[in-house]
Order: structure tokens, then sequence, then C-alpha cells
């Protein structure tokens, strides 16, 4: 194994993410290159138009267009692909892991749907696939899960993985006010992604639950074959009623294994969550993640899960492995590509409709009399009984029940809803969320 004093370093964007590794790099040069005992040398920028104003300067003649500026440079040692997407940024990572270069990635949607693919040709090519700023920001969780926790086995991983979601909740909850006015608010700051659907609508945290469900039980799943939700049927009067009955609204990333059933749920949707979880209190942008394994017990992660010094530093970090695999001075078995588990290939993931749960729905009906004893009557049709229900009359003329339900299936649910929605009596579909429940998944 080869001992460089000098490291260099090639970066494939140079947006947000990238001028801050730059930045924190340089601010914190001495003391990095000190622990590392190694200079850190980023010698090309490739990025899609160099005249473009940016915040942090670098010299002119390391900045290009031209990818080939860093693929066809065999000095430079590790690679950083920081442009997003996953067209340009797949062709790259796989032209720099077939030359066995060390690749860190800060790029959830590449992971998710090419991981399988790209830690294949790392390990044929005798590279290296770091991705510890792809999930949760400045949290160290994949770090956890694959070294710190590697003695255990995960019953339950779950957690807040959207700062832009848990944003918009938090500020719903605080305030009163509605959906769209947070979400004006959350533009406005740049909390929100260019594709808004990416954060409303569950997207971006569901690559990430799909990454953290292979990381714990090597099993790569694909985004549609599990639940995916996101936030925007959720209103001011569902918040206040869940922290009526003690609970807060979070968007949950949701991995939970049966060991004796060898099955596999991931999930990723709103829920009601006792205010006594650590994880309610997790608020503004900030991201969370409970992890229980049968050797330490529940150990919960809480930091920023974005924006520009949370995401850097989670790329340094790797930078750092990759330096210390360079340099020979850390075992390269420790970092090897996460191999699929013994028991993986022969591990079902449950079906969304198979999920049992507590409900919380929100009929909006007309207010008439003999409207809730109809709902009752189809839901008890289909074995769902409600255990709170709270009626709230609109100024149109309309009315809303609120309900919570005792222990159900999620395929009785789409049944129920399926009926109630067709009544002549209620205005608008019903709108239901689960109630999370960590204990449920831990007996």
């Amino acid at each position: 194994m080869s001992n460089p004093k000098k490291v260099k370093i090639g970066l494939f964007g140079f947006g947000v993410v990238g001028q801050g590794v730059w930045k924190n790099i340089a601010q914190n040069r001495n003391a990095l290159e000190a622990r590392l005992g190694a200079e850190l040398a980023i010698t090309k920028i490739v990025v899609r138009d160099s005249a473009r104003e940016r915040t942090v300067q670098v010299p002119n003649e390391i900045i290009s267009t031209d990818p080939a500026t860093i693929l066809e440079d065999p000095s430079i040692d590790i690679v950083c692909e920081l442009i997003g997407g996953t067209s340009q940024a797949l062709e790259w990572t796989k032209q720099a892991l077939k030359q066995g270069k060390i690749v860190i990635s800060a790029n959830k949607a590449l992971i998710c749907e090419h991981g399988e693919e790209l830690f294949k040709l790392a390990q044929e090519n005798g590279g290296h696939y770091f991705y510890e700023a792809s999930v949760a920001g400045g949290i160290p969780i994949i770090k956890t899960l694959r070294e710190a926790l590697v003695a255990n086995r995960f019953s339950l991983i779950y957690g807040i993985l959207n700062g832009t979601s848990n944003y918009i909740l938090t500020r719903m909850e605080r305030e009163g006010i509605s959906f769209e006015a947070t979400l004006g608010d959350a533009r406005s700051l740049g909390y929100v992604e260019a594709d808004e659907a990416l954060d409303l609508d569950g997207i971006d945290a569901a690559h990430k639950v799909v990454i953290l469900a292979y990381l714990a039980h090597g099993k790569w799943v694909a985004l549609k074959d599990i639940l995916c939700e996101g936030i925007r049927s959720i209103s001011s009067d569902d918040i206040k009623i869940a922290n009526e009955l003690g609970y807060k609204i979070k968007l949950l990333g949701i991995i939970a294994r049966d060991f004796e059933q060898n099955s596999l749920t991931v999930r990723l949707h709103p829920a009601f969550i006792s205010k006594r979880e650590t994880l309610a209190n997790v608020d503004e942008v900030y991201n969370g993640v409970s992890v229980t394994g049968d050797v330490v017990g529940t150990t919960v992660l809480i930091g920023r899960g974005a924006g520009q010094d949370a995401t850097s530093s989670s790329v340094i970090s790797d930078i750092a492995d990759a330096v210390s695999i360079l340099q020979g001075r850390t075992s390269e078995a420790r970092f090897a590509q996460d191999n699929p588990l013994e028991d993986s290939e022969t591990l079902e993931l449950s079906k969304p409709e198979a999920l049992e749960s507590r409900y919380y729905f929100r009929f909006k009906v007309k207010d008439e009399e003999g409207v809730l004893a109809q709902i009752s009557h189809i839901m008890a049709g289909h074995h769902i009984s409600f255990a709170t229900v709270k009626q709230k009359e609109l100024p149109d003329g309309s009315a809303l029940i609120m309900a919570t339900t005792h222990l159900t299936k999620e395929a009785l649910v789409y049944s129920a809803c399926e009926a109630i929605k067709n009544e002549a009596t209620v205005i608008e579909a019903p709108v239901y969320l689960r109630i999370f429940d960590s204990e449920a998944y831990l007996t």
C-alpha cells in the first residue's frame, strides 16, 4: 500500500456542497492535515458553467467544464461527485470506479437507484464508494450503522429525514398557520428543492430510507415497492387534534425487521408520534434517527439534516476515511463495500397493505343528522372501531369528523375509505394518518 503525503482530490460540481467542502477544508486545513498526516489538494473542479458567479473563489486554472480533466488524470486519488441527478453523475461515477478510484457522493437518488451496481463496480476494480453525506446531512448515521454498531441486528430504525417537511410541520404546530402559508415561508428561505415534490411528497426522504434499509439489512428495496406519502394533505386541524391527544405529526421513515418471520417493513409517511418520544421533539430543519439494536439497545442521533456546512462536514469525513485507506493506516476490510447479509436473499419485503396500526381519520362531510352514524356503520363493516371522535362545524355548512381508531389493518383502511368517499354526504375523500408506536415493533 502506498503512503502518499499529498492526496489529490477532484470535485464534480461546485454548488452549495462543493463550495462548502472547499471552504471548510481551507478553514480547518492545519488541524485536518495534522490529524490525517497528509496534505489535501483539490486540484480539479468540473462545473457546468465556468463563468457562473460563486461565493467561494478558487484558482481559475483548476476550473473546467470537461469531465476528462478528472476522469483521465491518474494522479487524482479521490473523486467527489456533488452534481446530483442520475444521468451524468452515474456515468462519471462508473468511469471513476472502473479505474479503482475512491468515489465520495452526496447523491441519495443515485445511490438509491444504482447503489447495487456501483458497489459491485467498486469491489471488482479495487475502488471504494463512500456516501455518508447522502443521508441526514451532518448526522453520521451511515458510519454508525456500518462501524460503531456493527455487532447489532436492527429490529427498528426510524427517523425524521427531511428538514424542509419538518420545518413546515413545526411552523404549522407552533403558529397554527396553514400548510400553504408555511410553504411560502420555506420557499422564501430557500429550504424547498427546485423540484418541490422531492420534499413535499416524501421522495427525498424515501431515498434515504432505502439506503438505510440496505445498510442495516443488506437488501435493496425499489422505491415503487414501498409506502411513500408526503405532507401536502396535513391541515392545522390535524395538528391541533394530535396535540390534544398527546401527539405531534412528523414525516417518518420507518424500517422494521421481524427476525422470526424474516420479513422487512420499509415505509415513509407522516404519522402521529407520542410527545414522549425523543424524535417527536426534533423540530425546525433538524433531522433525527433512532436505531434499536439487539446488543446496544436504542441509540438516537440528532443534528442538522441539510445545508452547506452539515453536508460538507459529512463529505470531508468520507475524505478522511479515504485518506486513511490511501495511507494504509486503516484496514481495507473495515471499509469494504457492504456485502449482502447471509439472510438477505430470503428476506421478504412486507406489502404495505399488511401493516397493522392505529389510525387517525379526517372526514369532511355535510353537516347533517346521522352522518357520523353512517360513517361509523361503514367502518364497523370493515372491522374498524373508533377510539376517539371529535366534530367541528365549518362556516360553509359542512363539518369535520376527526377520529382515531383501535388497532386495525391497512388493507381494511383502504377498502373502508373507498366505500366512504362514495357516500353522498361526504364532500372530500377521507384523509388518514398512521399512529406510530415504537413499542409495537420491540415487543
